[in-house]
């Protein structure tokens, strides 16, 4: 009985985590960031990161 308690514990822990990373997902995509976890996701212009794009701009106008 113990260890049904126990795993039952360990999905509803598991499905929490999954629910929080999906709730901040969401609401970055609200925010208008278009790559999620990039320093530079505000200023992305297209589906994919050009991080390095960005970071190369700013040294060259420094």
């Amino acid at each position: 009985m113990n260890t049904i308690i126990s795993n039952i514990i360990v999905v509803l822990i598991v499905i929490a985590i999954i629910l929080s990373i999906i709730i901040y997902l969401v609401k970055e995509k609200k925010k208008g960031a278009t790559c999620i976890g990039c320093p530079y996701a505000k200023k992305c212009g297209g589906h994919c990161c050009n991080a390095h794009e960005f970071q190369q701009k700013e040294k060259d106008e420094k």
